[in-house]
């Protein structure tokens, strides 16, 4: 299998995070959604990453199918998202508050390098910027209910916390949420304690701006 995208994004570092925690040898493509583009393109319509290229041709265009597609493989027993239940819920409701975050994350970097100075348009940043931290607070609420050196949904790593962990790493980077910006502390010691992993640190890639 190949993984298209860098490692700056958390979409692309999750799914890459996934394939090392669950054994799966894969190839890289380290292309960037800026310089590379057209390459992209090529195998996904959207022009986004990540995409996973299988081994038959197909092509897979979203973070959310590919880990989907991931855990299939992976059998029940292995799965990094709990099978059904409060459990699979709950993490599904993480996934989704960390995914959102990111999404408002990435908005806002995309305000400030793709539009002119004279043309951002700073409501809309701070409209992002208060997504982005809402949703921060409500997964600093589910990590501090959890208490901090717990994993967020069973007594194991699930998804939930590798996306977590990853887009929180994102945003820190990106938006350098410090600790007196962002003050997290359940969601910082979760970050920390899987960015300490082999399947993190050979992952990890100092954020870049994208470029066109």
């Amino acid at each position: 299998m190949i993984l298209i995208g860098m490692f700056d994004s958390p979409f692309v570092r999750r799914v890459a995070v996934s394939m090392k925690l669950l054994d799966f040898t894969f190839e890289h493509y380290n292309w960037s959604v800026g310089k590379d583009f057209d390459r992209i393109l090529k195998h996904n319509p959207v022009g986004r990453v990540p995409t996973l290229l299988l081994d038959d041709g197909e092509a897979l265009p979203e973070s959310a199918a590919i880990l989907d597609y991931l855990d299939e493989l992976a059998g029940p027993e292995r799965a990094l998202l709990p099978r059904a239940g409060a459990a699979r819920r709950q993490a599904l409701r993480i996934m989704g508050l960390a995914s959102g975050a990111a999404e408002k994350g990435v908005a806002e970097v995309f305000e400030r390098v793709f539009r002119p100075e004279a043309k951002r348009h700073e409501p809309w940043i701070e409209r992002c910027r208060t997504q982005m931290q809402g949703a921060l607070a409500a997964l600093e609420r589910i990590s501090q209910q959890r208490g901090i050196g717990n994993w967020l949904v069973s007594d194991r790593m699930t998804q939930a916390d590798v996306t977590l962990a990853c887009i929180f790493t994102y945003l820190t980077d990106a938006l350098a949420l410090t600790a007196e910006r962002a003050p997290y502390p359940a969601v910082r010691a979760l970050s920390a304690r899987c960015e300490a992993l082999p399947e993190f640190q050979a992952t990890r890639l100092a954020f870049a701006a994208p470029g066109g």
